[in-house]
């Protein structure tokens, strides 16, 4: 059974061998990370770097099997009622089996139910179709506002799909 739990350190060294190669990194940090490839330390020095913050969450997403997906939540507002998810990642060895979905709901189930949020929005680049499907099948709609905004990355404009899933539009399924 899929559960979810704060994100720990030694979750470090499972989450970057899931990146594949720099273009998976890419589409999975947006650029957050200057250089490739990311170490574990990377990772951890990032999340200590917000450890004072009572508006970021990171999540590992875990099994009988050990740790196999991770997030993370983070306030976009003063008012903590818009989440944004990001740094989204599956083990590769679980990629394609609804692993990802799960975890997105349980994390979905968290910000409505634990974190109160009205909203949650998060973004995938058009370039990564596998993620941007398995976003839209949790429930999250495409938020259209004019051009998509783009990252220049590796030497391309990479247009960044915006999603969002709100409080109402939340329909959990009856397992859950």
């Amino acid at each position: 059974m899929l559960r979810l739990r704060p994100y720990k350190a030694c979750d470090a060294a499972a989450i970057v061998s899931w990146i594949g190669d720099e273009i998976a990194f890419r589409k999975w940090c947006a650029d957050r990370f200057p250089s490739y490839p990311i170490t574990a330390e990377d990772l951890n020095r990032h999340y200590d770097s917000l450890a004072d913050s009572d508006s970021f969450y990171e999540m590992t997403a875990f099994d009988e099997t050990g740790a196999g997906g991770h997030l993370i939540l983070r306030f976009t507002d003063e008012a903590k009622t818009v989440l944004r998810f990001g740094f989204v990642i599956v083990d590769s060895r679980k990629r394609g089996k609804g692993y990802g979905k799960a975890m997105l709901r349980l994390a979905v189930r968290y910000a409505f139910d634990i974190l109160k949020v009205g909203k949650i929005t998060m973004g995938a680049f058009a370039n990564n179709l596998p993620a941007y499907y398995c976003y839209k099948s949790v429930g999250f709609r495409d938020v259209t506002e004019g051009e998509p905004e783009a990252y220049h990355i590796m030497g391309e404009d990479w247009p960044c799909l915006e999603l969002e899933l709100t409080r109402g539009e939340w329909n959990p399924s009856p397992e859950e």
